[in-house]
């Protein structure tokens, strides 16, 4: 049998460490431009039970998403073995494309994919490089894509990126900037024969609400009064996308195993997009409750947002080069191992796909 599998993955790690130490000199102000009553200190306190975050990593000034997206495309290519002039597409899911530091203007013609093929420096026009904007989900929308293509003959072998510096697209008069961070993931997915019971991608699931949730993750003028209302930035109504996610991604993540002919109890591992710690404790929780378990099995969840934040399309593609890696603590991947991918975003959109290793 025929399977996408993932043969290497990297990742990039911004240096710089943003603490939350370093939000509390802030002063934060409302949406209605009024600054809070709340200490800094508290805010931040508050903003660490409820997000699980107590750092996040900025990339250096002189390099912009594709060119960590590089980094990270690199690293999944050393890991795969791969001859980069072999693969048939490049996929790189963002949201902003290029934001030089200090300018809050988005660069993304050419692709950021192009930039990446350039620095890659694959010659093989063949190998065709395209962008692709899924809100935080676009990574595991990728990997949906790339399944869809092998599955029609189009392609063999892809490269998938998820690749974002939001650090330069944040308001830090606004509570929510503490969430974001900046990062890369890829990985190498080939088309392989794997038997009937062997490795890849086993089923996938893709929502998009696009009423009134269009409006929950959008770009907005800052917070600061006098602030300059040409300049936006990325805003997120944060009790709507916690009541959104809440809501339909358990039944999103059901849904896909359902599709792919697996029992909860074979689940080994779910790598969910690192928003926000209380909200996938949520998730998971819910998930297990509709097939009428009450408690999730310990271990099921790795974690990386408490040390590297929000960094939307990389979160999933990193952790799961990080677990890979041995290096998240208490956490570790066996041949035949079920895993799901999962995640939210703007859009608002919705994916998983179950994946066996």
């Amino acid at each position: 049998m025929l399977r996408s599998v993932i043969t290497g993955s990297g990742s990039y790690i911004p240096p710089h460490i943003q603490s939350n130490r370093d939000f509390a000199r802030h002063v934060f102000y409302s949406e209605s431009r009024q600054p809070l009553n709340t200490p800094p200190v508290e805010v931040v306190e508050k903003f660490k039970q409820i997000t699980g975050i107590e750092e996040r990593r900025y990339t250096t000034n002189d390099l912009n998403a594709s060119d960590i997206g590089a980094l990270a495309a690199k690293a999944a290519i050393h890991d795969s073995s791969v001859d980069p002039e072999t693969i048939d597409q490049i996929i790189v899911a963002h949201n902003f494309g290029n934001v030089i530091k200090h300018t809050i203007q988005t660069d993304a013609v050419p692709s950021l994919a192009a930039h990446i093929k350039h620095a890659l420096g694959i010659r093989n026009p063949a190998c065709v490089a395209y962008d692709i904007l899924f809100g935080c989900p676009g990574w595991v929308q990728g990997l949906i894509q790339a399944d869809a293509f092998f599955k029609a003959g189009v392609a063999k072998k892809v490269l998938i990126i998820g690749t974002e510096t939001l650090s330069r697209v944040i308001d830090m008069y606004d509570r929510d900037s503490m969430i974001f961070s900046d990062g890369a993931g890829a990985a190498v997915v080939e088309y392989k024969e794997t038997g009937v019971d062997g490795t890849g991608i086993l089923g996938s699931a893709a929502l998009t609400h696009s009423m009134e949730e269009v409006d929950y993750i959008n770009m907005g003028m800052s917070f600061y009064p006098g602030s300059d209302p040409s300049i936006r930035y990325i805003k997120m109504k944060g009790r709507k996308v916690y009541e959104y996610a809440m809501k339909h991604v358990p039944a999103a993540m059901k849904d896909c195993l359902d599709k792919s002919g697996i029992a909860i109890h074979e689940l080994k591992k779910v790598f969910i997009h690192q928003a926000n710690e209380k909200m996938d404790d949520g998730i998971i929780k819910r998930l297990y409750h509709l097939y009428g378990i009450s408690t999730p099995p310990e271990n099921i969840m790795p974690m990386s947002i408490h040390w590297l934040g929000n960094s939307s399309v990389a979160t999933v593609p990193t952790l799961y080069d990080l677990v890979l890696k041995g290096q998240v603590p208490g956490h570790h991947l066996s041949a035949g191992d079920v895993i799901l991918f999962a995640s939210v975003g703007a859009g608002m959109n919705i994916n998983a796909v179950c994946y066996r290793y």
